[in-house]
């Protein structure tokens, strides 16, 4: 054996330990990570569990620890996801289908993408900001001031990057082979977009939806921006009524002093947890169940 051939086995030898030390440490890290987070959530277990009741669901907030309840806030959480959801998910999937499939691939084009992926990391205090001055203040007469209808289109602004972002992914990812049989077949452009392209993108577009409503359920910067209350004991009634979310009231509870009151906030992030991941739950079903179908 020469010394060259010495010499490339040694290299081999340095490439194939520094990629076994950096696959000890990305494994280490994830350990860390995820031992931190079940030590965290074992904690609020300990602490809240005990307190959760159907009195506990269905009571309105109160200045007692032992009354209060989650009602409002957890109405408010579900009717927020919802409208936002609403808002959100056909105008970030419709600009999704119009930049990969209908937009002229030019400067402008690239301009929006490059726009629309920045602003999927703008902090979320800056959305907060922009929908107190557009939805609170200039369109207060028809959204109600700092209503429910304010928080859901300020939420929808925050997630609606992540929508168009992941959306574009999917669809890229059909292959282009589908698009140009479905044409040669006769069908028309939105034919085409809507009976091939969609159903093969909706698994990867459910994902991006997943990751939208799990960072804006937990969100309340924006929504303390744009005043949404601290202490609410009614539900709301419309659209136009004032409103508080479960992350909100958590913070209400742990900014207090009281031990009972911590024992509260433990019991709403369990709930707060529950609801998220039913939603991630329903979100996956649905992506299985278009991947199923597309296997047949």
């Amino acid at each position: 054996m020469s010394l060259r051939d010495i010499a490339f086995e040694h290299q081999l030898a340095r490439r194939h330990l520094k990629g076994r030390i950096f696959q000890v440490l990305a494994f280490a890290a994830i350990c860390v990570g995820l031992v931190m987070l079940a030590l965290l959530f074992f904690d609020v277990l300990r602490d809240g569990l005990g307190r959760l009741s159907w009195q506990f669901l269905t009571s309105f907030p109160s200045r007692r620890p032992e009354r209060a309840g989650i009602l409002s806030p957890l109405v408010g959480s579900v009717l927020m996801v919802t409208l936002m959801g609403v808002f959100a998910f056909p105008v970030g999937v419709g600009a999704a289908i119009y930049l990969e499939e209908y937009a002229p691939k030019n400067w402008l084009t690239d301009l929006i993408q490059i726009n629309v992926a920045n602003l999927a990391g703008v902090p979320s205090i800056i959305y907060g900001l922009l929908g107190l001055e557009i939805f609170a203040r200039w369109l207060a007469n028809y959204t109600g001031g700092r209503s429910l209808l304010t928080g859901s289109l300020t939420m929808a602004l925050l997630i609606l990057p992540i929508v168009i972002v992941s959306a574009r992914e999917a669809i890229r990812a059909v292959p282009n082979d589908i698009r140009l049989a479905a044409l040669a077949l006769g069908a028309t452009k939105w034919q085409m977009v809507r009976s091939h392209v969609l159903p093969y993108a909706m698994p990867g577009i459910l994902t991006g939806m997943i990751l939208a409503v799990s960072r804006a359920i937990g969100e309340t910067a924006p929504l303390i921006t744009i005043g949404a209350l601290t202490y609410v004991a009614f539900l709301p009634d419309s659209l136009k009524s004032q409103f508080t979310v479960l992350p909100i009231q958590i913070f209400n509870w742990v900014s207090r002093p009281q031990a009972g009151f911590h024992v509260n906030a433990a019991a709403g992030i369990i709930v707060l947890l529950a609801i998220l991941l039913s939603l991630n739950a329903l979100a996956i079903y649905l992506r299985h169940r278009f991947e199923q179908r597309l296997k047949r």
